[in-house]
C-alpha cells in the first residue's frame, strides 16, 4: 500500500488518498482479494441501471518514472472497465476472459488526479462481449479503449471455486 492508501476496507468507503479531494459521490472502493485487480488499490466503482464506471486517483503505485500514470496501469483500468460493462449489459457478475484490447493513449494523467472509465458501448452476442469507452481526467481525455470478451457458457474455466465466489461478493454490495 502506499503512504496515501486507505485501510478502510468497508463498501460504500468513499474517503480519497490523504491531501486528495474525497471520491466523487456514488462511487465505492472495489475489496480487495480480487486477484490482479488488487493492483489499483484503493480502486473505485459506480454501479447505476446505465452501467458501471471506475475511478481512481492516480498514486506513486500506479505511477512510472516520469509521475504519470503508468500505461499497465491504464490497461488494467481499461480492461476491468470494460469486461465489467459486458457483465452489467448481461445482467450477470463473471470473469470473461480477455480477447482482445486495443488502447490508444491520447494524454497523461498525472499523480493526484482523478481518471475515471466510461463505458460509451457495449454489445453482447451469444458467446462474446465488445465494449469500448474512455478514460478521463479533469483536463480531458486520457485514453480510448475498446475490448472483446470472450463469454463461456460453462463453469470450467474457475479454479477451486475460489474466483466464482470473489465476483459474487462483488455483487452483494452494488
Amino acid at each position: 500500500m502506499s503512504e496515501g492508501d486507505s485501510t478502510n476496507n468497508a463498501p460504500g468507503m468513499t474517503s480519497a488518498p490523504e491531501g486528495l479531494a474525497p471520491v466523487p459521490e456514488g462511487f465505492e472502493q472495489v475489496p480487495r482479494g480480487m486477484g490482479f485487480t488488487d493492483n489499483l488499490q484503493p480502486f473505485y466503482r459506480r454501479v447505476s441501471a446505465e452501467g458501471v464506471t471506475f475511478g481512481l486517483y492516480v498514486d506513486k503505485q500506479h505511477a512510472n518514472m516520469m509521475g504519470i500514470c503508468h500505461g499497465g496501469a491504464l490497461m488494467t483500468l481499461a480492461d476491468i472497465a470494460a469486461a465489467s460493462g459486458v457483465n452489467h449489459a448481461r445482467g450477470e457478475m463473471g470473469g470473461n476472459p480477455t480477447i482482445n484490447l486495443s488502447l490508444d493513449f491520447i494524454s497523461a494523467g498525472k499523480q493526484g488526479d482523478w481518471l475515471e472509465a466510461r463505458n460509451s458501448e457495449v454489445t453482447v452476442r451469444r458467446r462474446f462481449g465488445f465494449c469500448s469507452g474512455l478514460i478521463v481526467s479533469e483536463r480531458g481525455i486520457v485514453a480510448r479503449y475498446s475490448g472483446t470478451f470472450y463469454l463461456p457458457d460453462h463453469d470450467g474455466m474457475w479454479q477451486g471455486g475460489e474466483g466464482k465466489k470473489r465476483i459474487g461478493a462483488l455483487g452483494a454490495s452494488s
